[in-house]
Formats: structure tokens, sequence, C-alpha cells
């Protein structure tokens, strides 16, 4: 297991690092078989201290938690409790799933793209209505349950999950809505 450990502009002293590799290690032993690597970021806003963790699963989920404190350890421990937390749910909603799955999870190959966000200027008429392109990457599309696509989007904390659902054989997206409830696009 690959452990970084960093702060942005704050230094991180050898028994903060020794803290957070004892007890995330303690926690990713207890619940996630091989995660590969960690990261945890220490910040500072205004008078408190931000910690962010991301755990990547051999799985292919990706874990994370964000909490601050008054103090950098309480920080650390309050984001350790919520991965905790976040890695508990994970195992008891994998072994509910997995008992029906036989197979692998199947993954579709699909092209992801970053587009320029348009200035809003009221005067000025846009050139073209089509966007520009900043950036384009390769993504690929889980097949999976609507029930493993929530908790695919609620561990990785995403706020969007494009799917192939199992049932339908078509694309579906799920969603955090502003209300705090998932919501689920299932074209027809």
């Amino acid at each position: 297991m690959r452990y970084q450990i960093s702060g942005k502009q704050i230094d991180i002293g050898e028994a903060l690092q020794t803290h957070v590799k004892t007890e995330l290690g303690e926690i990713l032993d207890k619940y996630a078989q091989r995660p590969t690597d960690a990261n945890v970021i220490f910040s500072k806003s205004a008078h408190e201290f931000v910690c962010e963790t991301v755990v990547h699963l051999s799985t292919g989920l990706t874990a994370s938690a964000r909490a601050h404190a008054t103090e950098i350890y309480a920080a650390f421990d309050s984001c350790g409790e919520k991965m905790d937390k976040q890695l508990r749910r994970y195992k008891r909603r994998l072994k509910d799933h997995h008992k029906d799955r036989t197979d692998p999870v199947e993954l579709i190959g699909a092209s992801s793209y970053i587009l320029e966000r348009e200035h809003e200027e009221p005067e000025s008429e846009p050139d073209s209505l089509q966007p520009v392109i900043v950036a384009e990457m390769e993504t690929n599309i889980p097949t999976l349950t609507v029930g493993e696509a929530v908790m695919h989007m609620e561990l990785g904390s995403a706020p969007v999950l494009v799917f192939k659902n199992v049932g339908s054989k078509s694309v579906n997206v799920v969603y955090r809505r502003d209300d705090g409830n998932i919501g689920w696009i299932d074209p027809k």
C-alpha cells in the first residue's frame, strides 16, 4: 500500500505521518481488501485544519472523505471516522450484492470531455454554438444494478454516475438531488 501524505502550505511532521499511516492502515485492514494507495492532504482554512483523504481500492472504486477541526490530529481523526463509516457500508453492501452477482462488473469504454465554460458577457454574441473542448480523456461505464450504481456513487462522493443497467441494458444515470435524495434517469 502506498501512502502520499502532504500539506498545502503547512508542514506535516513525522509524528503526524506515522499517526495517519497507523490509523488509516487499521481502518483499511478492517474493511478493504487490497487497497492500492491512499492520498491524505492537509490544509488550513481560516482557523481550522482540513483533512482530505482519497483511497483507491483494488476493485476500482475510490473512497473519499473530508473533515475539518481546529486541531490537525482531530481533523484527521474525524476524516478517519468518515472513511471507516463509508468502507463499512461498502463492505456490507458488497456482501449483499455479490451473493446475487456471478460475473465481474463489465466495463464499456467511452470518451469523456471537459468543455470550456462560456463567459457571460451580455452584450456579445458567441461566434459559434459549438463548445470548445479543453481536454479529452478515456473513461469506463460499468454495467451495474441501480443499487450498485448508488453504492459506487456514494462511495466515490460523486454527484453523478453514468452506468449501463443490468436489467434494461440501456444507459442510465443516478445523481444526488439538491434535497439530499438520489435521482435515477432510466430512458425508455
